[in-house]
């Protein structure tokens, strides 16, 4: 199975693990340990801002489009699903 990567879909940068991203609550955390979910209000966040002072540019993006190579999971997990369906049948 394919390795999921984390990254801004427009320049690349990977978060490092800081506290960057701030919800509409008042709440700081970093938005990759809750895929988007404010662990204050919990609110769902459809966008993730990059972050120019930790080194990214300042893009948002939907939140998961930052997940590189979640298609190809996608895909091979449908694959598998139907190769077990078509054992059963």
């Amino acid at each position: 199975m394919s390795e999921i990567k984390i990254c801004c879909p427009k320049c690349k940068w990977e978060p490092d693990g800081g506290e960057y991203w701030q919800c509409d609550c008042g709440h700081i955390w970093d938005t990759f340990k809750t895929i988007a979910r404010c662990p204050a209000c919990h609110k769902q966040h459809q966008y993730t801002a990059c972050v120019p002072h930790a080194g990214g540019c300042e893009a948002h993006s939907l939140h998961l489009d930052w997940y590189e190579g979640l298609d190809k999971i996608i895909e091979d997990l449908k694959e598998e699903v139907l190769e077990n369906q078509e054992v059963f049948i």
